[in-house]
């Protein structure tokens, strides 16, 4: 299956060739080959036709190999960083196994945020880097660092290739590795000389993995499954809360719902899970979750968890989160489960299969459940009346959550978003409505600024009506703060015609940690100001101090921009921003007093929310 796949939604099996045998190499079974054709023929037995690649001394072998394949195309980014940031785009929206390669020393450094941010949000990633050759290793060669050492706690397993025969082996298990169980990050380290050296490759070498097999979570067991239907009979007050784990699950998500009328509660990870325009859908619980996603999971008296982690961004204080609820917890990790919460009944199960069953024995049997939840489903829909999501949209001013808003309507909720980090990316979660799954793709566990441009042209990579692969908008939702943290992709957008639009929310400022400080240290605003000094826009209202200029920035890279300062305006500059052929940005001038409400304080709980 080639890894630009179907798109949108629904589970897709990761990048690989189901039938081995029928690989057709371009060498002869028994003509050696260099071990960086060897390394290319690997990514082609797995099916993957887009890398993210940056050449340097240490990995040129492996780009000359890339230029002898037919079926691989190398998206050149312009920064490291970028790349593997586009890595995890393409795979967050496609749902296979992203792929980027760098050089030794700072090219492989580059990737080390990427590699955490991939980490934490359990994205299916294979890193591939040069490394000086092996006699030079130790010696302080040039370019040489030792990465393996440095990733090892933000991988879920690395490799340091050191015989050449071993290669097949451990491009097979870097990609079982990323896509099954939880997936994660595999980084695998190629001294040159490994690269350089000829070999006939063994391609039925097994795998030697036999203990990380044994530990990959089993079938979820049908009396823990029929204990889940239990506590349901028994509840009054259930809410499904589900995260990123239950993105390849929707389809049993959605029906289990249906069976029981539970509300459903999102991590900012597992947006679009569910459909959040269903009447059942409370949106994003949690520091910026509505006010009734959080009274939901208060009020509660069962939590039934579904590949979510517990993260302090949800659950504030832990002992004031889900106070009155018995807690179910579903997840693929067993170390998740009682790591931050205990928990009454687990199952360390797949969620796709776990739901299914859950699904099967409520049919068959367990008594209806909706009308049991009807006076809880009343109540809820009061909390959602009384406390809704609004804001302040007096005045002249185009404020980010109705640019949200008209972005979300002229795109019919259909296009995928990747955001940076910062309020820009939480209003675009509490606005933007997403009814499908991988059209939300965001930094989430690391928070690394710089997130939204790269990550955004991997989306676009992967859909972008070439090749049989499907065609989606792709819209970047950027602060001018995190876009200025790689700008340079500007230039990779044009150098390979990614169709990016670039939504910038400019408000001059570090937006989130003004908001900090305005509401914890006394508007004390310690170098969260991003202009030139004594000509702050957000006073002056002259369009000559808003610095930098985007819209040069942009045109300097052939990429087409526009600026919009006034909200009659805002309708008509989306619009062109969507139908222009290409890339595009808008810098779209928002002020800097604008909090993200409502607001659970760090280590807050429910009853300490900040309204307004």
């Amino acid at each position: 299956q080639p890894q630009g796949g179907q798109g949108g939604g629904g589970p897709r099996e990761a990048a690989g060739v189901a039938d081995q045998a029928a690989f057709a190499s371009r060498f002869g079974p028994q003509e050696p080959r260099k071990g960086s054709d060897i390394l290319v023929e690997c990514l082609e037995r797995a099916g993957v036709d887009t890398v993210f690649a940056y050449p340097g001394g240490a990995s040129m072998e492996i780009h000359q190999a890339l230029t002898r394949s037919d079926s691989i195309r190398n998206i050149l980014c312009r920064h490291e960083q970028g790349e593997i940031f586009a890595a995890q785009g393409f795979a967050k929206s496609s749902g296979l196994v992203g792929v980027c390669i760098a050089t030794s020393g700072p090219g492989a450094t580059n990737l080390v945020t990427g590699l955490a941010d991939a980490m934490l949000d359990s994205v299916p990633l294979v890193a591939i880097t040069g490394q000086v050759p092996r006699p030079m290793i130790g010696t302080d060669a040039f370019q040489e660092t030792p990465i393996v050492e440095v990733t090892r706690q933000i991988t879920k397993h690395n490799y340091l290739v050191m015989d050449i025969h071993d290669l097949p082996r451990i491009m097979k298990e870097a990609f079982f590795l990323a896509k099954t169980g939880r997936p994660g990050p595999v980084l695998v380290d190629v001294p040159k000389d490994i690269q350089q050296q000829m070999v006939v490759p063994q391609w039925d070498l097994p795998m030697e993995l036999d203990g990380y097999i044994s530990r990959l979570a089993p079938p979820p067991q049908l009396e823990d499954i029929r204990a889940i239907a239990e506590a349901l009979g028994e509840a009054e007050r259930p809410v499904l809360y589900v995260g990123g784990g239950c993105l390849d699950a929707a389809e049993e998500l959605r029906e289990l719902v249906e069976l029981t009328g539970v509300p459903v509660v999102q991590t900012l990870m597992g947006l679009g899970a569910f459909p959040e325009s269903h009447p059942l859908a409370l949106q994003m619980l949690g520091m910026h979750g509505t006010v009734y996603a959080n009274f939901a999971v208060d009020d509660s008296d069962l939590l039934i968890a579904v590949g979510v982690r517990f993260d302090d961004r949800v659950t504030g204080k832990l002992a004031a989160f889900a106070p009155k609820s018995k807690i179910v917890h579903i997840d693929i990790d067993a170390a998740e489960i009682g790591k931050n919460k205990v928990v009454d009944i687990s199952v360390c199960s797949d969620a796709k299969s776990s739901l299914g069953a859950l699904n099967r024995v409520l049919r068959t049997e367990a008594a209806p459940l909706r009308d049991q939840y009807a006076p809880w489903r009343a109540m809820v829909a009061a909390k959602r009346l009384e406390s809704p999501m609004a804001y302040d949209n007096s005045g002249d001013l185009i404020l980010p959550q109705m640019a949200i808003e008209t972005l979300q309507r002229l795109t019919n909720g259909e296009a995928i978003i990747s955001t940076g980090v910062g309020q820009h990316q939480m209003w675009s979660a509490q606005w933007y409505k997403f009814n499908s799954v991988r059209r939300w793709v965001t930094s989430g566990g690391l928070g690394s600024m710089g997130f939204g441009l790269p990550s955004a042209l991997g989306c676009a990579a992967a859909f972008d009506g070439k090749d049989g692969r499907p065609k989606l908008t792709v819209v970047d939702i950027d602060g001018d703060g995190s876009f200025m943290m790689n700008p340079q992709e500007l230039a990779t957008l044009t150098a390979h015609d990614l169709d990016v639009k670039i939504m910038v929310l400019n408000n001059q400022h570090l937006g989130m940690v003004v908001q900090w400080e305005d509401r914890f240290y006394k508007s004390n605003h310690a170098h969260t100001y991003l202009g030139t000094e004594g000509r702050d826009y957000n006073d002056t209202k002259d369009e000559a101090d808003i610095f930098p200029d985007f819209v040069k920035m942009a045109e300097s890279c052939r990429v087409k921009a526009k600026r919009i300062r006034r909200r009659d305006e805002l309708e008509e500059g989306i619009r062109e921003m969507l139908e222009s052929e290409g890339a595009f940005l808008l810098d779209v001038m928002v002020p800097n007093i604008e909090h993200v409400l409502p607001m659970i304080p760090g280590g807050g709980g429910y009853k300490d929310t900040i309204a307004q």
